[in-house]
């Protein structure tokens, strides 16, 4: 209950205060506000980063239809008219060169129609533009991970700075009720001349505090804006009611390594991306093999030389052509050997991601299981510390302690409710980016951890 009255007390009147500047500042009587959820709806729509990794999955997509196209039947019309002009000189039979001049039209008309039949490269080609549609998907799938971490990230982010330079406003308060009872103490001969530097001093070290704070707020808020693409003035707060400390389900860290093995979409584009090497490799070798190809092909010629310009000839004919590759100059074997270490490469790759997937999985799931107990011991320290503030002015009222202690009293508890904001941002951000790492971090995620925010 004395956390609950302290956040009512702490947050209200420097959260109006904070909310009146930035209207002054943008000069606007409307207030935009947003939550977690609106803010994440907007980034989809509006951030730069997901909308070009939407354009490129895009654009990965249609490597499988121009291969399956590779495979498919291939028609070819050409079509050729010319003006021919023939200049002949012949000697006639008393020795003189007689010339003559002809001229005539000749056209060719042909269609070809080709249909591979055996060809091992755009087989390969095929189940490799497979693999790099499931590697843009996962690219995507990420970057749809990595969005809702980001604004979150961003979001929680400015909130805190938010609740933090509302510390720093209600520290100013306690310093100037200080500072004012230290002096009203000396004029009256109960107090000390020390008791006024130390609370001039605090106040002066809090004018600092203040002008960082607030330029943590503006470069924060902006930070977020970039995501949604436009301006927000309010954000909403924490209700510490709703939040609830929650261990991961289930609580065990060996399946959620397991659950992010299967669905981490970083690990599914790097299996995709192996795979791609894989056919890479089986592409290089098809240059030892022989391709087949069935062929139809329809022709019509007209006047195809001086001497039949009033010819035409149609011809038709179907056949299979076989090619077999002899030499190349090494150029095959040059190009196994180089997919070969592409694939070795893809494949370490793609155990290096495991492995590091494996830290980030155990890092997150401590990162929620062990602030849990820290916000809890966090809680119980600013209990001790409200109360301790409210021994230290009943002291002084009695005459046994000094406006310093009451400042260092006061000092303590500003220290416990920073650590203690910053402890439940880590804990909410933790919970984040380990969904995020198994796949889950989506809109029903982010509309959940919403819950814990009010307007």
């Amino acid at each position: 209950m004395m956390r609950h009255d302290f956040g009512r007390k702490a947050r209200s009147a420097p959260f109006k205060a904070l909310v009146l500047s930035g209207l002054l500042l943008t000069g606007s009587s409307a207030v935009m506000s947003m939550d977690l959820l609106q803010a994440y709806e907007a980034a989809q729509l509006q951030d730069a980063t997901i909308l070009a990794a939407r354009a490129t999955a895009q654009a990965g997509l249609e490597r499988l239809p121009q291969a399956r196209a590779q495979m498919l039947p291939n028609i070819s019309a050409s079509l050729g008219y010319n003006k021919n002009q023939l200049t002949s000189t012949t000697p006639n039979f008393l020795g003189h060169d007689q010339t003559s001049n002809t001229d005539y039209a000749s056209s060719n008309q042909t269609l070809t129609l080709r249909q591979p039949l055996y060809r091992p490269y755009l087989t390969a080609q095929y189940r490799q533009a497979k693999a790099q549609v499931d590697d843009a998907n996962a690219v995507l799938a990420q970057e749809e991970q990595n969005l809702a971490v980001r604004v979150s990230g961003a979001y929680f982010e400015a909130m805190l700075t938010h609740e933090q330079l509302a510390l720093v406003l209600a520290q100013r308060t306690a310093y100037t009720t200080q500072l004012d009872v230290a002096r009203k103490s000396l004029a009256a001969g109960v107090g000390t001349r020390t008791d006024i530097d130390d609370a001039q001093a605090r106040l002066d070290m809090n004018v600092a505090l203040e002008i960082e704070a607030r330029q943590n707020v503006l470069y924060t808020l902006q930070q977020l804006e970039i995501l949604v693409n436009q301006p927000i003035d309010q954000l909403a707060t924490l209700n510490v009611t709703r939040l609830e400390l929650q261990q991961p389900q289930p609580n065990s860290l060996a399946d959620w390594t397991a659950r992010a093995e299967q669905n981490s979409p970083q690990l599914q584009s790097l299996k995709a991306q192996f795979d791609v090497a894989r056919q890479e490799v089986d592409k290089s070798k098809s240059g030892h093999h022989p391709t087949l190809d069935a062929v139809l092909q329809l022709s019509r010629s007209e006047s195809e030389n001086v001497t039949n310009t009033q010819s035409r000839y149609n011809n038709q004919s179907v056949g299979l052509q076989l090619t077999i590759p002899l030499f190349a100059g090494g150029y095959v074997n040059s190009s196994v050997r180089q997919a070969l270490a592409a694939q070795d490469r893809a494949e370490q790759l793609l155990e290096a991601g495991r492995r590091d997937l494996t830290v980030r999985v155990h890092k997150e799931f401590r990162g929620v299981t062990e602030n849990i107990p820290k916000i809890e011991a966090l809680e119980q320290a600013l209990r001790s510390a409200d109360q301790l503030v409210l021994s230290s002015r009943k002291s002084f009222e009695a005459g046994s302690r000094t406006v310093v202690d009451i400042l260092n009293a006061e000092q303590q508890r500003m220290v416990v409710l920073r650590d203690l904001a910053q402890t439940r941002y880590m804990y909410l951000m933790a919970r984040m980016r380990l969904l995020a790492l198994v796949g889950s971090a989506d809109v029903v995620a982010v509309a959940a951890m919403n819950q814990v925010l009010q307007p």
